[in-house]
């Protein structure tokens, strides 16, 4: 009778640690707990052109004739313009560092984290968004609510990064930026953009 209890409780406690060994992998995958004791820093130049310059006269190389007077003036390289900038408060968690969008002269625009110092997790996004950004738990879930345009994973959690926004985007519709966790719907920062 002992040995019969025995056989059959074996499928029982078989089933529920085949159970609890996909229950534990599933949780690992999802959560991917390591993250947060693994920092990913990125150090991003600030965005420039290559070989764009502009330039207010003749060039450098302008024959000039003798005794006119005039002098021909060095070409200067055209600066980037930052366009909207802001700073990242903490929302599920800590967050600091600043954010600018920028034009560069060929026209094209970036969006660039300096000094980001955040957590690391699963699925981070940094997204474009028409939310305002709110302090505490009341603004961790706003941010898919609306209009967002996402510029793709999180290079690192921390450092300096840049993100090119897509060509056409109207930067009048967006108000705020957020590093958001896809897979929880949550923000971990967020900074509100303001005109430069």
């Amino acid at each position: 009778m002992g040995r019969g209890r025995r056989l059959r409780s074996r499928p029982v406690v078989m089933t529920a640690a085949a159970t609890a060994l996909v229950a534990m992998g599933a949780g690992l995958y999802w959560f991917q707990p390591w993250k947060l004791w693994q920092d990913e820093t990125v150090r991003e130049e600030f965005p420039v052109v290559a070989g764009e310059t502009a330039t207010t006269g003749p060039s450098k190389d302008a024959s000039v004739s003798p005794g006119s007077g005039a002098s021909s003036p060095a070409a200067t390289p055209a600066a980037p313009r930052t366009l909207a900038t802001g700073s990242f408060i903490t929302h599920e968690h800590p967050t600091s560092g600043t954010v600018k969008i920028i034009r560069l002269p060929d026209g094209t625009q970036t969006l660039r984290l300096e000094g980001l110092d955040t957590s690391n997790g699963p699925d981070l996004r940094v997204w474009l968004t028409d939310a305002p950004v709110q302090e505490g738990k009341a603004g961790w879930h706003v941010f898919d609510d609306g209009k967002y345009q996402s510029l793709g994973k999180l290079k690192g959690n921390k450092g300096d990064q840049n993100y090119a926004l897509p060509e056409g985007i109207d930067l009048d519709r967006y108000s705020s930026v957020t590093i958001w966790c896809d897979r929880f719907d949550v923000s971990f920062g967020a900074a509100e953009l303001a005109a430069a």
